[in-house]
């Protein structure tokens, strides 16, 4: 059985498009509630959120208070700025998601709604296309995220040093982010097992926000390019000799349809703006940080936990290209919708619906942009500038700590 013969009901289908979402924002309590949500399951998802925010304050608190008092080694301060940054980015992303509830409840709710509409089955192949593609994206970023940060908290909590205390030589669990010894002594039993344990956790919650976050842009970027996809095989069809008395009706849902779509881009740009931000800078400092880790790490003949490094610069690699490519996609569908008008056979069509369609494609001449907090156009060259910024601050912190 195929997909599109696996979740033919409206309800299986539009479930089948955020299934994935659903999973990764459930367990940290950031997916949105419904009129069918039981009290019982608002109190669940408060008591979600308390104890994921506990859990990064926690991991970042302590962290802040080593590096600004503690710790006097100049690398080990840089060790600890990396997972640092990723655990600050992950608290402020988990707070844009939180307070943008309502609005992924709309783009939800925009999405069900479109796929209770659609009627003809080559529609709905088209959307189905779309939403395969969405869910590979957002399970793609999982993988990566999850396999990548959280493997190397594991090796890195698992793999003790040795450190001089007095005249004996003591093992210490290195914690993936240092913690204030005043707060938690690592090198003391069980306390140094529970901090990691708690830090493990903590990583699973902010790696889970990432992917919450990235996959909602990723599904809803895909969502919004079959809609398009959609649009375009109705103009297409805007011709056909054999329907030509309700030529001025179907071009009037066109328009309507059309508007839709962009009214739902419109809702995802304020959705994710704020979290494109963070992510745009972040990913471009971490994989500078990353670079440098990777770098003296394999000079200092670390190379199990260089090897982990690598992975985590693929996968934040790969998050900030999801980013700025459905930016890219979003933007070039919706300008190819006019071109889509244009190459109509508009001249076999009355007068009166042809001078109609110069609105579409006026309309379609106003590039749609999904930005970082309303400053930096996403799109592959962004995603260039961002690889590029990285290297020159790497080559500007190398430089500094070498001297």
């Amino acid at each position: 059985m195929n997909a599109s013969e696996s979740v033919r009901p409206h309800q299986d289908a539009s479930d089948y498009s955020i299934q994935l979402n659903r999973w990764f924002l459930k367990p940290v309590g950031a997916w949105p509630s419904s009129a069918s949500t039981t009290i019982r399951e608002k109190v669940i998802s408060t008591i979600l959120i308390i104890i994921c925010y506990s859990l990064i304050s926690f991991t970042v608190v302590p962290c802040i208070l080593n590096i600004l008092f503690e710790e006097t080694d100049v690398y080990k301060k840089l060790k600890a700025i990396g997972p640092l940054s990723h655990w600050c980015m992950g608290g402020m992303n988990y707070f844009s998601l939180l307070f943008r509830n309502r609005d992924i409840r709309r783009c939800v709710q925009h999405m069900k709604t479109d796929w209770r509409t659609v009627t003809e089955s080559k529609d709905r192949q088209v959307m189905l296309k779309y939403a395969k593609a969405g869910r590979l994206v957002a399970g793609l970023c999982a993988i990566f995220m999850h396999g990548g940060v959280f493997s190397h908290s594991v090796l890195q909590g698992t793999t003790p040093t040795f450190e001089c205390i007095g005249n004996m030589s003591v093992s210490v669990l290195v914690l993936p982010c240092p913690s204030f010894s005043k707060f938690v002594d690592a090198t003391q039993s069980p306390a140094g097992e529970i901090a990691l344990t708690l830090q493990l956790i903590s990583s699973i919650v902010v790696n889970s926000v990432t992917v919450g976050a990235c996959s909602l842009a990723a599904v809803f970027a895909m969502h919004a390019c079959g809609q398009l996809n959609v649009l375009m095989r109705w103009l297409d069809q805007l011709d056909d000799r054999k329907q030509q008395d309700s030529v001025q009706k179907r071009l009037a849902i066109i328009v309507e349809h059309h508007l839709r779509v962009l009214s739902f881009v419109a809702q995802m740009e304020a959705l994710l703006n704020q979290i494109c931000f963070v992510e745009l800078l972040g990913c471009t400092f971490n994989l500078c940080m990353l670079g440098y880790y990777v770098i003296t790490g394999w000079n200092v003949i670390e190379k199990k936990t260089s090897i982990a490094y690598m992975i985590i610069y693929i996968s934040m690699s790969f998050n900030i290209f999801i980013f700025c490519y459905i930016g890219e996609i979003v933007t070039e569908q919706c300008k190819q919708v006019g071109e889509t008008v244009y190459m109509t056979n508009w001249y076999h069509l009355p007068h009166k619906t042809a001078r109609g369609l110069i609105l579409i494609i006026s309309r379609s001449s106003n590039v749609i942009k999904l930005t970082a907090g309303k400053l930096v156009h996403l799109s592959i060259s962004t995603f260039g500038d961002v690889m590029k910024t990285s290297m020159v601050y790497l080559n500007m912190l190398r430089t500094m700590t070498a001297s």
